[in-house]
């Protein structure tokens, strides 16, 4: 599975919030993969209207397999003011968030996280109706 390599789909609007975000956190260089930055240097971003359902953008609830162990997760992707653990809601910046921005239900990725190397399968993908 060569996750950097899928794509990341990106609307117009997550891309500009998130590009903010990830100049004013990142103390990495947009060139080291597993990255927000990177992942947003190598993004497809289209019209908001025309980003498929099932692709996670800010807000979304989202459940994910981890393959190695079989667990499953779930939680929402959010701005890092609205993070907390407490409600299931993770920052975009975290390494976990940064791993599936923009990509979308069905896709697999393998991103390095602080316990080590993980491998994800995104299974359920659903959008915040505000």
């Amino acid at each position: 599975m060569d996750s950097l390599k899928t794509p990341v789909l990106l609307g117009e609007e997550d891309f500009r919030v998130l590009k903010q975000f990830a100049e004013q956190f990142s103390s990495s260089a947009k060139t080291h993969e597993m990255t927000l930055s990177y992942e947003l240097n190598r993004a497809i971003v289209v019209e908001d209207d025309i980003l498929p359902a099932g692709c996670i953008r800010l807000n979304s609830y989202v459940k994910v397999r981890e393959l190695h162990s079989n667990t499953e997760m779930e939680f929402s992707i959010v701005l890092p003011g609205f993070a907390n653990i407490k409600e299931n809601k993770i920052s975009v910046l975290t390494p976990m968030g940064a791993a599936l921005i923009g990509l979308c239900k069905g896709e697999k990725v393998e991103w390095k996280m602080p316990g080590g190397m993980k491998s994800l399968e995104i299974l359920e993908v659903i959008q915040n109706p505000s």
